[in-house]
């Protein structure tokens, strides 16, 4: 949908003109993928208008795929106007004009399935669901565990909770909806505050006991960092043989493209030696040979998983490896995208095949980018930069300081 940003802050009603840009969830985390070097499709619906005209460059120009994208002539393009405060804040308001939009026609039979056929990671969102009866039947459908609609087996698929309550007639049902498509899920992001907000429950542990299913879920806690559950099983050695958590990475050369109910994520891109093989394995990282599809990748540079639970005795047992990783720290100009952007540098390093610690931080660096930015989308940092800075160990991590301009060549800064 097109976004239209205040120029200066105030209430709604006093703010006097806007500046317009493209807005979100899904295509947020395809153009950040994108614009990282990863080859990412974004399956959408607009209208025949000019807004329909103007997202559809714009994600296009961000390096996305957009040949899956339908034009609908008899709905326009959703849009929504917003304040410039934050969204947790007390003066905060977003208004939404999406209903009998162009995306609200969504349904199971709208979207070309074959666009999937070489999707490794397909990556949906909550807010998609909440657009209307056909649009839930779609992301239902796409998280179904049986019963795959598209024509080759079913990809990674990463679910981003996203809870809006003002984007479901009821709030309450709308969180129980999304704890049910959640749990068909793969990969999971929440925010503790929206899991509070949806289910009741905001303590990580507790997201967790609520969301046994996704083989990773990560729960995302604004300055304090993020929290990863990781399921595996625990073999003879002690070892995690993962449940998915790594799966899902393209290899070089092929062409693998993603796609989803408005949004896509893809693939490893090609000459940017980020770990993938060309059997379509995922590359651990540092030299230490391909993992299997559906394998989890071993931590690298000293970035060891911690608080580990041990598996019980007696054979193999399912076990959770859970990792907290602090957020830099960060000068924020806007919190708006941080979200998108965090799910797409996890996402990111996924595809690489990095240890969980080393996803949790390209997280934290590609939603600092978009942090110190006005809008959604930001110049991201390199990646040569990214790993350095992935690599710091724990102490030097804590003294990260980000403001904005972080992401060019001379703008690190540390605190003491």
């Amino acid at each position: 949908m097109v976004t239209f940003l205040p120029t200066r802050p105030g209430r709604l009603a006093d703010v006097p003109s806007f500046d317009r840009a493209i807005g979100g969830a899904e295509s947020n985390v395809a153009c950040a993928l994108a614009a990282a070097g990863y080859r990412t499709k974004w399956v959408g619906r607009v209208g025949c208008d000019g807004f329909g005209d103007h997202l559809t460059e714009a994600i296009g120009a961000h390096g996305v795929d957009v040949s899956a994208v339908v034009r609908d002539p008899a709905r326009p393009t959703g849009v929504y106007f917003r304040t410039a405060a934050d969204r947790a804040a007390d003066g905060h308001e977003v208004v939404y004009y999406r209903a009998g939009s162009a995306a609200s026609a969504m349904s199971p039979g709208t979207v070309p399935y074959g666009m999937l056929a070489d999707a490794r990671v397909l990556h949906l969102s909550g807010i998609t669901a909440a657009l209307s009866d056909s649009c839930l039947a779609l992301v239902r459908a796409l998280t179904a565990r049986d019963g795959w609609p598209g024509p080759a087996g079913r990809p990674l698929v990463s679910f981003d909770v996203n809870f809006r309550p003002g984007l479901w007639p009821d709030a309450a049902a709308g969180g129980e909806v999304l704890l049910e498509l959640a749990r068909g899920a793969d990969l999971v992001f929440v925010g503790a505050d929206e899991a509070e907000t949806a289910w009741g429950v905001g303590d990580p542990h507790a997201i967790r006991a609520a969301l046994p299913e996704p083989a990773v879920l990560v729960v995302k806690r604004g300055g304090e960092g993020a929290t990863v559950f990781e399921r595996g099983i625990a073999g003879p050695g002690g070892g995690a043989a993962g449940a998915g958590a790594a799966a899902g990475a393209g290899a070089p050369g092929s062409g693998d493209g993603a796609a989803g109910a408005g949004a896509a994520v893809g693939t490893g891109a090609p000459g940017s030696g980020d770990g993938t093989d060309d059997a379509g394995a995922v590359g651990a990282a540092d030299g230490e040979g391909p993992v299997p599809r559906g394998a989890v990748a071993p931590a690298r540079g000293g970035l060891a998983p911690r608080d580990t639970v041990a598996p019980a005795r007696g054979g193999l047992a399912p076990r959770d490896t859970v990792t907290h990783v602090p957020a830099p720290r960060v000068d924020v100009v806007a919190a708006v995208g941080a979200g998108d952007a965090f799910a797409a540098g996890f996402l990111a390093g996924t595809l690489r095949g990095l240890g969980v610690a080393a996803r949790v931080r390209h997280g934290h660096l590609t939603a600092a980018a978009a942090l110190t930015v006005p809008g959604d989308l930001a110049v991201p940092v390199g990646r040569a930069r990214a790993d350095r800075l992935v690599a710091l160990d724990d102490e030097a991590w804590g003294t990260l300081h980000l403001g904005p301009g972080w992401t060019g060549d001379d703008q690190e800064v540390r605190t003491p």
